[in-house]
């Protein structure tokens, strides 16, 4: 089967690998989209800046390079392995790429597993991944698309479930007013969240002149950060109170600022994205109006379930944002979500 396997920085190549067998509780998927998200990213451009050294076998997995790329992707089962009673041949599933954690840490103790230093992920520290024609999976990371839910949908749970996860941090309420700063996959599932979540006053701040146009195609209300007056477009969007949360799916340390600049007395900024950069900012302005950054990674099982309800109910659009491209051209893919060339690319493998 073909599959794309990362050698080290920016050496990414589509090679024949074996078929994949699944063992005793796994399912072999023929996999047929999978996405690219900015960890992505940084494995190809910058793996210096990942929490975990490449170069080195994983102490739980034994995965080392090369190591197939993609945890954001559905498929269709096509094989079961022993001891498996819940997935038939025939299913189709989004995948829960989080399949291992040291179980003993301070993080898994409190449960959050995303933040053990051993997470183990597929398609990242773990073998196999979505970036292949084939893919075998613990049984217990599919979760089932029901019927109007297609595969297209379904390698869009993953990215969407991290922005899920993002407003469920904010602990804001429904009626209440949000901020997104960015306007990539992350930011787009941030907001698509909160519509689901019966937050319908949403500010979404983003300097790319075409990921606004994609955001107002959408129906949401946008501001160039750049250009504009961000904090007066705030007030004027919440008459003058400021917004009950913020989510920052920029990365950048500006986003943080204003985003905190604008909350209410009492506010959330959640941090959801990845910085590349260190950042400054002034901590009074947290004393005076008792306001809150927090960070958000991952997801939980139930958050995946709640996306694919969602997208059930038809809270989700695709259009404008999602773009497909054959497995060959994943490199070209790489390059042009750095250069900010688009939202989303979903990597057709099936």
């Amino acid at each position: 089967m073909k599959a794309a396997r990362l050698y080290g920085k920016e050496d990414l190549r589509i090679e024949e690998v074996p078929e994949p067998t699944p063992g005793p509780g796994q399912v072999k998927l023929r996999n047929e989209y999978t996405g690219i998200c900015g960890s992505d990213l940084h494995y190809y451009f910058f793996p210096e800046a990942l929490p975990w050294d490449v170069n080195e076998p994983h102490p739980l997995t034994g995965a080392a390079l090369p190591q197939i790329l993609g945890h954001e992707f559905a498929g269709t089962v096509v094989e079961v392995g022993d001891g498996v009673e819940d997935v038939e041949v025939g299913d189709r599933a989004a995948v829960y790429p989080l399949i291992v954690s040291c179980g003993k840490c301070a993080a898994c103790q409190r449960g959050l597993y995303f933040s053990c230093k051993l997470m183990a992920a597929l398609g990242s520290n773990a073998p196999g991944g979505g970036l292949s024609e084939f893919t075998v999976a613990p049984a217990s990371a599919l979760h089932l698309l029901p019927e109007n839910v297609d595969l297209r949908l379904g390698a869009l749970v993953e990215p969407m479930a991290v922005g899920w996860h993002a407003v469920a941090r904010s602990g804001v309420k429904a009626g209440g007013t949000a901020l997104i700063a960015g306007a990539g996959p992350i930011g787009i599932g941030a907001w698509f969240a909160f519509k689901a979540q019966g937050v319908d006053k949403v500010l979404v701040s983003e300097p790319s002149a075409d990921r606004r146009a994609i955001m107002t195609s959408l129906g949401a209300t946008v501001v160039d950060p750049v250009n504009d007056d961000l904090a007066t477009v705030i007030a004027e969007f919440t008459d003058g109170a400021g917004v009950d949360v913020a989510v920052d799916a920029a990365g950048a340390g500006a986003a943080i600022t204003s985003a905190l600049a604008g909350l209410v007395a009492g506010g959330r900024v959640v941090v959801v994205s990845l910085h590349e950069h260190p950042m400054e900012f002034q901590p009074t302005m947290l004393m005076m109006g008792e306001t809150e950054i927090v960070g958000a990674v991952g997801y939980e099982p139930e958050e995946f379930d709640a996306v694919i309800a969602a997208m059930a109910s038809g809270f989700y659009d695709t259009t404008g944002w999602v773009q497909e491209m054959p497995l060959t051209d994943i490199v070209d893919a790489l390059h042009a979500l750095r250069q900010g060339t688009g939202a989303k690319i979903l990597i057709k493998t099936g």
